[in-house]
């Protein structure tokens, strides 16, 4: 068995830690995917999580995790969205002061539910590499402490709780899809399934537009890629060059990494609205969309997740409507 960073022990007792914080997604099986496909196909429905996105599962868990004098101190993090609203909750809930950094393409709907939170908001640069140098000068000069949106062991344990469900709801899965950014939700998950079922293959999805862990994986370290707006904009930003955790876990425990255009992410929208009666943002679509694709391929039960749901409805309405969304609206 592949040693993790990150083990299944530790994915259990962050279940146990943020218990009664966060809720248990309900997983469905899809009949227009599962004869597309010819096996059982199951959709987690993760989009449901409160705060829109299984990210409030990682924030909780590294909250719950600081001491007391750090609580003190607040938290700071850079997010592409749907981390900072995770973290805005969770630190109003123990009455913290968070600041929140992102770059100028993060969707105006995401930055005004993390001021509705009650965080403080810091736009900076073009890219989540530009808004984490803000969160450093924070913690130097202000003292407050740093949870990173992936590359942290209690914000991958609290992800990994997601891979308890699914394997629990679908113990004979054969194969997980999974979004992969950063990889602290593929990293989380894949160490979770694999602990309990070794067997089960665990697929990475991301956008072929600035796939920073896909191409950290191809040059075998931490690389950087240039940011550009996309569809599934949750899934942007670097794996940071100085990568702990994530990268490594991805490489040892991911089973292969499937790129999708932005058209083929638009259909997996569409199909998750007018088939499943699911409304989701891209990166929550990525799976559906390669199922859609033809790009997966299995001999048994699969599971795809819907990671979020956080998507503006105005792109939504013209995603659905089959029309083609612009650049700018896509960065919008």
């Amino acid at each position: 068995m592949i040693m993790a960073a990150v083990t299944l022990n530790d994915i259990r007792a962050a279940r146990e830690r943020i218990a009664g914080k966060i809720e248990r997604t309900p997983n469905v099986l899809s009949s227009s995917l599962s004869e597309r496909l010819g096996v059982p196909v199951h959709l987690k429905l993760e989009h449901r999580q409160t705060t829109g996105s299984f990210k409030l599962r990682g924030a909780s868990n590294a909250v719950a995790s600081l001491s007391a004098d750090e609580k003190a101190c607040g938290v700071v993090a850079a997010s592409t969205g749907n981390y900072g609203r995770a973290l805005a909750h969770a630190a109003k809930l123990e009455g913290m002061r968070a600041v929140v950094c992102m770059s100028r393409l993060v969707p105006d709907n995401k930055l005004h539910e993390i001021r509705r939170l009650g965080a403080e908001v810091r736009i900076v640069g073009n890219s989540q590499d530009e808004a984490q140098k803000e969160v450093e000068r924070l913690v130097a000069e202000e003292g407050l402490v740093m949870l990173p949106p992936f590359d942290h062991p209690a914000i991958i344990a609290g992800q990994g709780t997601l891979g308890l469900e699914m394997i629990e709801q679908v113990p004979d899965a054969a194969l997980v899809l999974v979004q992969l950014s950063g990889g602290g939700l593929a990293s989380g998950i894949a160490a979770a399934v694999k602990g309990v079922s070794p067997g089960t293959k665990i697929i990475g999805v991301s956008m072929a537009r600035g796939a920073a862990m896909k191409a950290s994986l191809d040059a075998g370290h931490p690389a950087e890629v240039e940011e550009l707006p996309t569809l599934a904009d949750s899934l942007g930003g670097g794996i940071g060059l100085h990568n702990r955790l994530t990268f490594a876990m991805c490489r040892d425990l991911l089973d292969d990494v499937i790129l999708l255009s932005e058209d083929e992410i638009a259909a997996g929208i569409r199909h998750a609205y007018a088939q499943e009666r699911e409304i989701v943002e891209g990166a929550g679509a990525v799976g559906i969309a390669a199922l859609l694709a033809g790009k997966v391929k299995a001999n048994g039960p699969v599971v795809a997740l819907l990671s979020g749901r956080n998507i503006d409805m105005a792109l939504h309405r013209t995603i659905v409507c089959g029309e083609k969304p612009s650049l700018k609206e896509r960065a919008a």
